[in-house]
């Protein structure tokens, strides 16, 4: 039988590329439970903004294919665009949109592809404790409430940086107010690092907070609502800036949130979309899904389920995209007939 091999440099590149993914099953990592899911959650102290680039080994000729990765988002949805990076992996769709169409933080239109949007369901959610008695955003600005309101990291860059920050203020701003006017009026502002940091929950049933504006709904949401919290609808006015910036309607659903007498109106914040520039050629973004293909059991999934190639290009509720797929995409899709 033939022995096969991969030559030398691509054997060390390889194994750099499984080092660092086995970074995160070291004693560098630790476990906490999600509240929603009951299950438990790898955190780390090893980052997880990721940088990766593959430069050709010969810089002769046109066949020479030099690859870049990163994964966060705003950033790196422009590092795309001005050839920095081959491929961003961002989080979530709407960040890709507002690229696309040059709203929202972009002040112009980038030349974005998608080839591949990731499932991975939420939506934004505007909570208040009902003892607050607030029925909509608009009155908060009207009766000047101080909420302590607990949100995503408030640090200058993340309010422009940060997908999450940028639609939270984006809707404040929308109806009317800031979470300067919140400190203004004597609230405070409880910022965590992600939406499940247990001390959220802790604030949520002791009553240090009264109002959860944020994503991640998955890990949150069912503890608001068991502790008095309701949601409050993004709506009117305040929903006709969001749409027109690119964001996709959706509600806080009662089916996902037992103990709600409704759907409440909300923004998407779904799907965790590839990105590469519009003009990559289609042979090498062909050869991108083809990896995606081969390495579809490796790869973490957010739904707990097996990787299907045809979601990622589905357009459903788990992985919506409203940037356009890649030629060397669809023709990719269309030969494993998830296209028609």
């Amino acid at each position: 039988m033939t022995k096969t091999r991969y030559n030398a440099k691509i054997q060390r590149a390889k194994g750099l590329l499984e080092l660092a993914a086995a970074m995160y099953e070291t004693s560098l990592s630790f476990q906490t439970t999600r509240a929603a899911e009951q299950v438990l959650q790898t955190e780390s102290r090893v980052g997880h903004a990721l940088s990766l680039s593959l430069s050709a080994a010969s810089r002769e000729g046109s066949n020479s294919v030099n690859l870049s990765f990163a994964a966060d988002s705003f950033a790196e949805l422009k590092g795309v665009a001005d050839g920095k990076y081959t491929l961003a992996w961002v989080n979530p769709s709407v960040a890709a949109t507002l690229a696309y169409r040059g709203t929202g933080p972009f002040r112009k239109k980038l030349p974005l592809r998608v080839i591949a949007t990731f499932p991975s369901y939420d939506v934004m959610g505007f909570a208040v404790h009902k003892s607050t008695g607030i029925t909509s955003l608009a009155q908060i600005k009207k009766d000047r409430f101080p909420l302590r309101l607990s949100t995503n990291v408030t640090a200058k860059h993340a309010l422009s940086e940060s997908p999450t920050m940028f639609t939270v203020t984006a809707v404040m701003k929308a109806a009317g107010f800031t979470l300067a006017d919140l400190r203004k009026w004597g609230g405070k502002i409880q910022p965590v690092s992600r939406p499940s940091h247990p001390d959220r929950r802790e604030a949520i049933q002791n009553g240090t907070v009264n109002a959860v504006f944020d994503e991640g709904i998955k890990s949150w949401g069912k503890t608001a609502l068991d502790n008095g919290f309701v949601y409050l609808p993004i709506e009117g006015q305040v929903l006709k800036r969001l749409s027109s910036m690119g964001y996709r309607t959706s509600v806080v659903p009662q089916s996902r949130f037992k103990g709600m007498p409704a759907d409440v109106a909300t923004v998407d914040f779904s799907g965790w979309p590839m990105v590469v520039r519009a003009d990559m050629p289609n042979d090498v973004v062909y050869a991108l899904c083809e990896a995606i293909e081969k390495r579809k059991d490796l790869i973490p999934t957010d739904n707990f389920k097996p990787l299907d190639i045809g979601q990622l290009c589905a357009n459903d509720e788990e992985a919506p995209y409203n940037v356009p797929l890649h030629p060397g995409a669809r023709r990719f899709y269309r030969e494993r007939g998830c296209l028609k």
